[in-house]
């Protein structure tokens, strides 16, 4: 599982910094995001990614989340 940050605009205007959602890949993140904020413009999107054994998130680099997401 893979962990998206995102920053959105709201469609009333407010920005929004840091909403997180755990999910598989992208197009799900997305969806879901999409769900609860709709007609939102994403500024910005970040992938974390959980390393085998660790307990803490990292940054994935993006190649890293593709290959990941393509499991």
């Amino acid at each position: 599982m893979l962990k998206f940050h995102f920053s959105i605009r709201t469609r009333s205007g407010q920005k929004i910094d840091t909403i997180a959602i755990i999910e598989t890949d992208r197009d799900a993140a997305e969806h879901k995001l999409r769900q609860m904020y709709r007609q939102c413009a994403i500024l910005h999107c970040e992938v974390w990614q959980k390393l085998a054994g660790e307990k803490q998130w990292q940054v994935a680099p993006t190649e890293d989340a593709l290959t990941a997401a393509a499991k």
